[in-house]
């Protein structure tokens, strides 16, 4: 059986044509040819058209060949190629700046909105009661500090360094950053420069010192700006390098430099807004304003002692900017205020539970209870390699002994299981 074609040809052929001979099927298409020439004529003269009627905008040809129609992507010769349908209109000159939201206050990095050293001047003389509340508490956090254990200071810039790190965008926890400062445990991809920058905070808050903040290359040397070939395409751009960060760190040790009769940490507050205002770290790497000030306040501290000012231990209050020099200053030294009382209650729990170790370990032979009573006073947090790490004592030592600190109640195991296990002291 002959199948059937899906689509039948328009005309069949000549010979065999079904249902007729070749005389009939020339009959017929006779016929269509009149047809057609009928239907030709007609669309000629226009008949059966009216002259209103409007005309078909059909393609054809004109004399140049081409076609006189326009296609959805072609472009509008009539229209002006200055008249963007995406841009807004430009603005009347007699508009009023609340019309335009987009201009109604100053750019970043151009300090507009930052009081200046009368505003701070004034700050500081209605704050009196709270500056003195909270120099009170510093320097009674630094005197326990310098008569306490080493590993206290330690561990208090391990949980500053940590506070401050999650309240300006790095989420890095106590027990990672212990980890990578002991074992250089890192990640990958954005949490291995999280964990690099709280290293450089914690080694710049236990060791060095204030910088001339006058010099760009000193500030510089501080903040490890010379080595920035390994930092992320994201910060390279977001943060201000070369001759723009000369010319921005000009400006801002020039308005420190206007408050240098006030307190010490006036000053360090009206440097943390500077900073974070003219976005001399960017958008990823704000802890290094936040550590430089804290420097720059612990100039109002004796040294030897702890070095620094607390600014996150108690909460956020201290890096928020808003409202006039009279609330960002109060703001500053409330969250100072904070982080010294909570640093002190951190330092009585550890004392107490210091005597209580010492109590419990004494019928303990060997002298490694007393290195890991030692080392967990300088770690909030503190795994089996570290302890070994820091103890000089075996893994097995390190292992039995913390199951007997377990049984003495002198330390808790936070993962509740047997391999990668953690610990923390029992305050």
């Amino acid at each position: 059986m002959m199948r059937r074609p899906p689509f039948p040809p328009r005309r069949p052929p000549r010979s065999g044509f079904p249902g007729g001979t070749d005389a009939e099927f020339g009959a017929r298409e006779g016929v269509g040819d009149a047809a057609e020439s009928d239907f030709g004529a007609a669309i000629d003269t226009g008949a059966g058209r009216s002259d209103d009627a409007p005309r078909d905008r059909s393609p054809s040809l004109d004399d140049a060949g081409g076609t006189d129609w326009r296609g959805p992507y072609d472009p509008d010769p009539d229209a002006a190629e200055d008249d963007l349908w995406f841009m807004p209109a430009p603005p009347d000159d007699d508009a009023a700046p609340g019309d335009m939201p987009w201009l109604a206050g100053p750019a970043r990095g151009t300090g507009a909105e930052l009081p200046q050293a009368d505003d701070w001047a004034r700050a500081e003389a209605g704050c009196a009661a709270a500056l003195a509340r909270t120099a009170l508490a510093v320097g009674a956090l630094d005197d326990r500090l310098r008569c306490g254990p080493a590993g206290l200071r330690r561990r208090l810039i391990c949980a500053e360094v940590a506070d401050l790190g999650w309240h300006l965008g790095d989420r890095v926890t106590v027990d990672r950053l212990a980890l990578y400062l002991v074992l250089r445990l890192a990640a990958l991809g954005e949490d291995a420069q999280s964990l690099a920058r709280a290293a450089w905070a914690q080694r710049r808050l236990d060791h060095a010192g204030l910088p001339d903040l006058s010099d760009p290359a000193a500030l510089s040397a501080f903040l490890g700006r010379e080595a920035v070939a390994g930092l992320p395409g994201a910060e390279l751009i977001t943060r201000p390098m070369g001759t723009e960060f000369d010319a921005l760190v000009h400006d801002w040790a020039r308005e420190v430099e206007t408050l240098s009769g006030r307190h010490p940490f006036v000053v360090a507050a009206a440097a943390w807004q500077g900073w974070r205002a003219r976005g001399l770290s960017g958008d990823l790497a704000e802890v290094e304003g936040g550590v430089l000030a804290a420097k720059i306040a612990a100039q109002a501290l004796r040294t030897g002692g702890m070095g620094f000012v607390p600014l996150s231990l108690g909460g956020g209050d201290a890096l928020r900017a808003s409202g006039d020099a009279s609330a960002r200053l109060g703001a500053w030294l409330r969250g100072i205020e904070q982080a010294a009382l909570r640093g002190l209650m951190e330092c009585d729990r550890l004392a107490a539970w210091l005597v209580l170790a010492e109590q419990r370990i004494a019928p303990l032979s060997g002298r490694t209870p007393s290195r890991l009573v030692a080392a967990l006073l300088d770690w909030p947090l503190a795994s089996a390699p570290m302890l070994e790490a820091q103890t000089g004592a075996s893994r097995a030592a390190v292992q039995r002994n913390m199951l007997r600190f377990e049984d003495l109640g002198l330390v808790r195991e936070v993962t509740g299981q047997a391999r990668f296990r953690f610990w923390r002291a029992a305050v």
